[in-house]
């Protein structure tokens, strides 16, 4: 037989190098929430599926930059969704958590939910309105044109700027779309010229690195299900873990968790076209 004819005896699924599907090589879940296993108050197909399946192997990694843990995981209980707190890692509470460890003392001015506020707090971080030594830009539904000026005063000061995300908007239910931090920044950027920000959520490592570290397993056993390119799969290539996406974008891999959970597909490595390992968050 020649090499060609045996080549042609071997399906992608069956050559020697291909991967395994994905279930079969992932030993624990990174998954992104809004836009992968919910929108606003509706629940993707599959999501609680998937969870229930998974229990105890996975870790939901969210740009959430208005919740804590302890209370958005009663909501999600509340949807059907059986996922705890101790399984949620949220940017805007990790990004009060990291300057709660890094810059205990600092002055901080919090623009965000009344519950990062209270987080902070909680903490013992001194909460402030003017004369700050960190700012901290999270989803603040509250922002106006006075706290786009006191921000402007306050970066002027040389206050340094952290940010819990980068996304414009995230997923609502129907289609809609929710404005997110990123967007909130653009108008602060626009204000404060050559402020570089520090922003801490995905595709930044710390979210993916404690989602890691709650799972107890190496980059390579793990796979990160999400629906955004540039956060989610950016951020798993950059720290060497697999990814899937799902939505309804040209690249994703499945509509939704349903039929991904069907699919014997392999994790995907390398990133889609256009989106680059050291490209701008």
């Amino acid at each position: 037989m020649t090499r060609i004819a045996r080549a042609s005896l071997l399906s992608p699924s069956a050559s020697p190098t291909a991967e395994p599907p994905w279930t079969q090589r992932s030993h624990g879940l990174i998954l992104d929430l809004d836009g992968t296993l919910i929108r606003g108050h509706e629940v993707i197909p599959g999501a609680g599926e998937l969870l229930t399946r998974w229990a105890g192997r996975y870790v939901i990694v969210s740009n959430n930059s208005t919740d804590t843990a302890a209370g958005l995981a009663p909501r999600l209980r509340a949807l059907g969704l059986p996922v705890q707190a101790d399984s949620l890692v949220l940017a805007g509470e990790q990004a009060v958590r990291h300057i709660a460890r890094g810059h205990p003392r600092a002055r901080l001015m919090l623009c965000g939910s009344e519950t990062l506020r209270a987080c902070a707090a909680g903490l013992d971080l001194a909460l402030v309105t003017r004369d700050a030594d960190i700012v901290l830009l999270a989803r603040d539904r509250d922002f106006s044109y006075a706290t786009l000026q006191a921000l402007a005063r306050e970066l002027a000061a040389g206050a340094l700027l952290m940010v819990s995300n980068g996304d414009l908007t995230h997923p609502g239910p129907q289609g809609s779309v929710v404005p997110e931090t990123g967007a909130l920044l653009r108008a602060v950027l626009a204000c404060a010229p050559g402020i570089r920000p520090l922003i801490l959520g995905k595709p930044a490592a710390m979210l993916f690195q404690e989602g890691l570290r709650r799972l107890g397993l190496p980059a390579g056993d793990v796979t990160v299900i999400g629906d955004n390119a540039r956060t989610d799969a950016l951020g798993a290539a950059r720290l060497g873990m697999a990814y899937l996406l799902v939505g309804d974008a040209p690249h994703a891999d499945a509509p939704d968790m349903a039929r991904l959970l069907a699919a014997a597909r392999p994790r995907r490595h390398a990133l889609p076209e256009g989106i680059a390992a050291d490209g701008d968050q």
